[in-house]
Order: C-alpha cells, then sequence, then structure tokens
C-alpha cells in the first residue's frame, strides 16, 4: 500500500523536469466589427383606444344593430332604446317655449309702448317699470324653455348609441328586451385595432443611445409568438420620463399600423428596436464571457502562453456574440475551459485561432 500511494502521488505531480500541466482551451479572437445596434425585449400589445360603451339615460333596448366581435365604425349605430318617453319629452319642452315666446313677444311690447307713454307722463314711471320687469321674466322663461328643450333632444339622440370610436367590438353584455340605466351599465366594449401599440421595458442602462437618437424615427419589429414567421413593422413612438426604480428599465412604446389584425390587444410579442449599425463594436463570443463575485471577466491568453482574468464591461448582446468594453481587438480570449482554469495557469490550444507565442500553437508533442 505505501508504494501505490507514492506511485499515485508521483502520477498527479508536475512532469519530469519541473514542466507544469497545460490546460486544454479553446479560444477566440476578440474582434472590432460592424453590427447592427438592436434592442429586445418582450412587449404587450395594447390599444391606443379602448372605450365602454355605456347608455347616457334610461329604457329599454329595443334593438341591437351589430354581432359580437364585429368591425365597427365611429358613429356606427349600436344600439336603439325605447325613444318614446323621450320623444314626448321633447314635444313637451318644444310646446312650453312656444307658449313662453308668444308671452315674452307680448311683454317686450307693451314694456315698449309704457315705454313712449312714461316719456309723456301718460302713464307713471313706475307701471313703465312694472311692465319691463314683466318682459324680463318673460325673456328668462324663454332662455330656460329653450335649455330644456335641447337637454330633451339631447336624451332623444341618447337613445340611438353610437360607437364613440372605430374598432373592434367585445363580448355583448346586454341584449334586446333588456333595461338599461344611465351611467351604469357597459353595453358593450370597443378596442381601436389599427393603429395600435406595443409598449415593452429596456434596461435604463441604454438611455443615453435612446437620447442620442431623439427626434430620430427608429424602426420596431414585433414577432407574434403564436407566429414566429410574421413579423410586424412599426416606429418607437413613446419613451417615458422617467425610470422604474423597482426594475431598473424605462418604458418605450411603439406604434404599428396593423393593417392585417395580426397584432391582437393584450398579448405578449418579441420586439427588437433598431437604433442603428455600431461600426466600431468590440464583440466576443457571448461563452467568453464569465460572472464572478468581483464582476463580469474574460480570461484572456497572453504572448508567453498564460491565461489572465480580464475585467470587462458586457454593454449589450446580439445572437451569439456580445459588445464589450476593456479588452483591445486582436487579444485572444478562453471561449471553453474556463471552469479549469486559474490565473496565470499555462494553456493549451485545442480550438480557435493561434499564435507562435500562445499556447505553443496546438496539443504538446507526447513524450
Amino acid at each position: 500500500m505505501p508504494a501505490l500511494a507514492l506511485a499515485a502521488t508521483v502520477g498527479c505531480g508536475p512532469s519530469r523536469g519541473g514542466t507544469v500541466s497545460k490546460v486544454p482551451v479553446s479560444v477566440a479572437r476578440v474582434e472590432r466589427r460592424s453590427l447592427p445596434y438592436e434592442l429586445e425585449a418582450t412587449g404587450t400589445v395594447e390599444p391606443i383606444r379602448s372605450v365602454d360603451v355605456l347608455p347616457q339615460v334610461n329604457g329599454t333596448i329595443l334593438h341591437v344593430n351589430f354581432a359580437e366581435g364585429d368591425e365597427v365604425a365611429a358613429g356606427q349605430i349600436l344600439f336603439e332604446i325605447d325613444p318614446r318617453p323621450y320623444r314626448a319629452a321633447l314635444q313637451q319642452t318644444e310646446g312650453a317655449l312656444l307658449r313662453d315666446l308668444a308671452q315674452a313677444e307680448s311683454a317686450a311690447r307693451e314694456a315698449a309702448r309704457y315705454k313712449t307713454l312714461a316719456a309723456t307722463n301718460t302713464v307713471t314711471q313706475e307701471d313703465y317699470e312694472t311692465k319691463q320687469s314683466t318682459a324680463a321674466a318673460a325673456a328668462a322663461a324663454v332662455r330656460s324653455d329653450s335649455a330644456a328643450a335641447s337637454i330633451a333632444r339631447l336624451n332623444l339622440e341618447y337613445a340611438t348609441v353610437r360607437a364613440p370610436i372605430g374598432g373592434r367590438t367585445g363580448r355583448l353584455l346586454l341584449h334586446e328586451g333588456n333595461l338599461v340605466r344611465a351611467g351604469s351599465d357597459p353595453l358593450v366594449s370597443i378596442v381601436q385595432m389599427r393603429p395600435i401599440l406595443v409598449r415593452f421595458p429596456v434596461p435604463a442602462t441604454n438611455l443615453p443611445a435612446l437620447r442620442q437618437r431623439a427626434g430620430q424615427q427608429l424602426n420596431a419589429i414585433a414577432l407574434p409568438a403564436r407566429d414566429s414567421a410574421s413579423a410586424v413593422q412599426g416606429m418607437l413612438s413613446f419613451v417615458d420620463n422617467q425610470v422604474d426604480t423597482a426594475t431598473g428599465t424605462v418604458l418605450l412604446k411603439a406604434r404599428f399600423p396593423n393593417h392585417d389584425g395580426s397584432l391582437w390587444p393584450g398579448e405578449f410579442v418579441r420586439i427588437t428596436l433598431v437604433l442603428g449599425v455600431q461600426n466600431d463594436a468590440i464583440v466576443v463570443p457571448s461563452q467568453a464571457v464569465m460572472e464572478g463575485q468581483q464582476g463580469t471577466y474574460v480570461f484572456v491568453v497572453n504572448n508567453d502562453g498564460t491565461a489572465a482574468t480580464q475585467p470587462i464591461t458586457v454593454e449589450r448582446t446580439l445572437d451569439s456574440l456580445s459588445v464589450i468594453a476593456g479588452v483591445p481587438a486582436g487579444a485572444l480570449v478562453v471561449t471553453d475551459g474556463q471552469l479549469r482554469l486559474t490565473p496565470n495557469a499555462k494553456v493549451d490550444i485545442r480550438g480557435g485561432p493561434t499564435t507562435e507565442t500562445a499556447g505553443g500553437g496546438g496539443p504538446e508533442n507526447p513524450r
């Protein structure tokens, strides 16, 4: 047993001559290239306008002039509430208006006549003032009747319920024969489908890039989860005026024509905001980026064939690439085998580009 233990210890130690075993790794070269500058997020489709249609008068629904789920135009007749009480009320107020108008005209003529008589002292000034007050009261009654007639006319118009906006109707909540009360019983909801919005959050670290492009038209691409083949084109329309302190994100909205109705209110979509092209991006494969207690870093292969940790900042990711700062273009970074590395460990490059001074250019020759 002692002999076997000694043999195992010797086999796991440094090779003859004090040579330290190299760690096999794969590497990639840090590159400077032009990349699309895009932000990706998950967004929620929301209508620009959405209304609940409520009756503004009491009564019984006589007719429903659409089917659930129909597309309706603004001003289209949706419901007809029994108009007879409101038609009668209008006729009553119009009759009172005509009566008081005739009385007001008679009182005005009488006041004018007494004014002439008072000028010649035929009647007293007190009699003239009485007639003048009577004429003023009659004119006030006409104005009151006119307002009452306008309200009655408006109530009669409200008995015909029209669509306040164009859009798609939802579930029908009340039907023909139902008694409705003004302002308390929603009849149906309407959402505007074209155009439509998608709201989505992006990390607040992207605010400088967004502010640099303020006033520019930025393209947005929405990809519904249910149909990965139909990308919808739109434009950024809104950037919120504050950062959400709970999530560290800022809310954006993009506007889409949605002519074919492919975006549906309430659904989740994958959205890409195109900020432009970054011509001098420093990129590495994303698998080279490591996370540690001290932050984000990569292993850089030095000219002497050792690997050292280098702190970096990841600005963004695009597909399998990470845009970074902290490592110059042309450097070699480890993409596979990092878990076996320690700082300044010797490496043996088994995959990826090699250099004459990094890792000897390939695997060691067998002894």
